[in-house]
C-alpha cells in the first residue's frame, strides 16, 4: 500500500495505492516522481478554486426545461448576451485562414455576423430548430455577395452532406436532460462528441473551434481529447464577460478560454 498526504490549513488531500502493481514503472522513483506530481497538482487546484470561488457569479443548476429543438425560444434561451465577445473571438480564430467555414449552430446569427466580417470563400451553417433556421434569409440579406447557406438538420444526421472545411465553429447546446448528464457533466467538455466528425471534415491545416467553458487552462483530460484528433492547439483568454448574477447558463466565472486546435 502507497499513501501520499498534502495537509493545508483549509483542507486534507489524502491519496491511497492499494494494489502495489497499479502504475508501476520500471523504478519506484518515476512512480513516486508520478504520485507525488498528482497530489501536488490537485493540491495547486483546490487552492486555484478557492482563489476564484468569490468571483463566481450565482447562475442556476437548471438542466434543460424547453424545448430547444424545435420549441420557440427568446433570444435569451438561445445564447445570453454575455457570450457576445466569446462569439467575436471565436469567430476570429477560426477564420483567420479564410477559406470555407462551418458553423454548427445559427441561433441568434451573432457567431455568423462576426465570421462574414472576415469574408470566407464559402460560410455553411447548420441549425436542428426550423423555427430558428426560418430567420435565416432575413440575416442572409445583410451579406448578398456572400457564398452563404443553411443546412436545417442535426448535425449528426448530415455528415453525409458536409465537405471539407478550413475552420468549424461549434457552438449548439444538449438537446436533453440526459444528454446534458453525457455531454457536460461527465464530460471534460461538450464539445468532446464532436471532435472526431471536426477532424473528419477539416482540411490539412483547419482549425476547430468551440465554446469551452474554460476559465484559466485546460484539463489534462481535455488536453488529451483534443491530441487524440488534433496536431496542436493555441488559447486565448476573453476576460471581464458581463456575466449576470441571474444567468441561466453553466458558466459562472466571468472570462472564458477560446481555443484553436488545429488538424
Amino acid at each position: 500500500m502507497t499513501r501520499r498526504i498534502k495537509r493545508h490549513r483549509q483542507f486534507e488531500l489524502n491519496l491511497t495505492i492499494k494494489d502495489d502493481g497499479f502504475a508501476k514503472t520500471p523504478r519506484d522513483s518515476q512512480r513516486n516522481w508520478f504520485l507525488n506530481r498528482i497530489v501536488k497538482e490537485t493540491s495547486e487546484e483546490l487552492l486555484e478554486l478557492d482563489r476564484l470561488a468569490s468571483g463566481m457569479v450565482r447562475g442556476s443548476d437548471h438542466l434543460i426545461d424547453l424545448d430547444r429543438a424545435q420549441g420557440m425560444l427568446g433570444d435569451d434561451d438561445i445564447m445570453e448576451d454575455w457570450q457576445i465577445p466569446v462569439m467575436e473571438a471565436m469567430a476570429s480564430a477560426v477564420t483567420q485562414q479564410g477559406g470555407d467555414i462551418l458553423e454548427i449552430g445559427f441561433g441568434r446569427g451573432v457567431a455568423a455576423g462576426f465570421i462574414q466580417q472576415h469574408q470566407p470563400a464559402t460560410h455553411t451553417v447548420i441549425e436542428c430548430n426550423h423555427e430558428i433556421a426560418a430567420g435565416f434569409d432575413q440575416w442572409k440579406s445583410q451579406f448578398p455577395d456572400s457564398d452563404c447557406r443553411m443546412i436545417t438538420s442535426l448535425w449528426q444526421d448530415c455528415l453525409h452532406q458536409l465537405d471539407q472545411y478550413d475552420g468549424i465553429l461549434f457552438h449548439t447546446y444538449p438537446l436533453s436532460d440526459d444528454e446534458f448528464i453525457d455531454t457536460v457533466v461527465r464530460d471534460v467538455t461538450f464539445a468532446a462528441h464532436f471532435l472526431s466528425a471536426a477532424h473528419q471534415h477539416l482540411k490539412p491545416g483547419g482549425s476547430l473551434t468551440y465554446l469551452t467553458n474554460e476559465f484559466d487552462s485546460l484539463s489534462r483530460a481535455h488536453q488529451r481529447a483534443l491530441f487524440n484528433y488534433f496536431s496542436q492547439f493555441s488559447l486565448s483568454m476573453v476576460s471581464n464577460l458581463d456575466i449576470p448574477e441571474t444567468t441561466r447558463d453553466a458558466l459562472w466565472i466571468k472570462q472564458m478560454l477560446v481555443i484553436k486546435a488545429t488538424k
